[in-house]
């Protein structure tokens, strides 16, 4: 049997984290539906914010309800005939969910991540809070103190897990086994068309009858590299890329002579997947910072979480239109 790491979820483990507020369960619970439903809310905290009021207004467009970004009289009601099942779950650990290996606490420089086999996640924890769409402050809330991150223990977490996970045979092992790991179901909506909006900070999925069928928060662009305001398309994806990281390209780089080949991983820079677009260096992508979506510049590129990268690259094909707007 292979070792796996066992870890606490203490606030001794997390300090960092020792002082977060405890989740609403109202707002949690709202944002567990709204990712079941395809209108992503970000990481799963119980805690308001801006992708969380965009999620919400996302969601009543779609279903032709007041646009208030509020958990109002009618939005609640929409949400009834999803809440038969629950928003919390405990779930009993395996040694699928706790597999690594894990990499431990990541190298600041890219020279020095590129020496690396793989950027992994750090530990178990961080693995757990990216498969259920949450925090590791969130996981810690949830729990008791004191609770084991190892086989056979039983630990809560939001219930973001697909109906549906039955993946065509075609599809990469790799790539199934990461849509595995991130919750991501098998019965996604087929996009026609992707709009990057910079004002709400959100990325739209529409279908071919110009019905919204998706949304997710997103990073985009920043002073020194702005959105490239425009209509563009997608051309095709890589799954688990590696980075070829030229410091040359970063604004933000401090020797712009490093070039280095990152190796694959959900912490690498693009994270999980890399949507390609007809504007070179230009892509949609994850993150290894999923909490930090919406709240912190880009190089110019789309910045997802790693699920909702995950999801929308099972929406779309090469050749879907995407257009970028203010």
């Amino acid at each position: 049997m292979r070792l796996l790491k066992t870890l606490i979820l203490t606030t001794a483990v997390l300090p960092a984290m020792a002082m977060a507020a405890a989740p609403d369960p109202r707002i949690l619970g709202a944002q567990v539906l709204l990712d079941r439903l395809g209108f992503g809310p970000g990481v799963i905290d119980g805690a308001k914010g801006a992708s969380f009021t965009g999620a919400l207004k996302g969601y009543q467009e779609a279903k032709g309800l007041p646009e208030t970004g509020q958990l109002d009289a009618a939005t609640l009601e929409s949400f009834e005939p999803h809440r038969a099942m629950p928003t919390v779950i405990e779930i009993k650990l395996n040694e699928q969910i706790l597999e690594g290996p894990f990499v431990g606490p990541l190298p600041a420089k890219e020279i020095d991540k590129a020496k690396m086999k793989s950027l992994g996640y750090s530990d178990a924890a961080e693995k757990l809070a990216e498969r259920y769409h949450t925090t590791k402050a969130t996981l810690i809330a949830l729990n008791k103190p004191g609770a084991k991150l190892a086989v056979g223990a039983v630990i809560k977490v939001p219930n973001v897990i697909p109906p549906k996970q039955e993946f065509a045979e075609s599809l990469n092992p790799a790539w199934r086994k990461t849509l595995w790991t991130l919750n991501v179901g098998s019965d996604q909506p087929e996009g026609a068309k992707v709009v990057v909006d910079k004002s709400d900070s959100v990325l739209r999925v529409f279908d071919g009858a110009g019905k919204l069928v998706a949304q997710f928060p997103a990073t985009m662009g920043s002073g020194h590299d702005p959105l490239p305001i425009g209509n563009w398309k997608i051309q095709g994806a890589a799954y688990n890329p590696p980075f070829h990281y030229n410091a040359e390209l970063f604004w933000d780089a401090e020797n712009k002579d490093e070039k280095a080949l990152l190796p694959p991983g959900p912490n690498g820079p693009v994270g999980v997947v890399w949507l390609d677009l007809d504007k070179k260096h230009y892509g949609i992508h994850g993150t290894p910072n999923p909490e930090k979506i919406g709240r912190t510049e880009s190089h110019g590129c789309i910045r997802l979480t790693n699920w909702d990268a995950a999801r929308l690259a099972m929406m779309i094909k090469p050749g879907t239109p995407a257009t970028f707007q203010e």
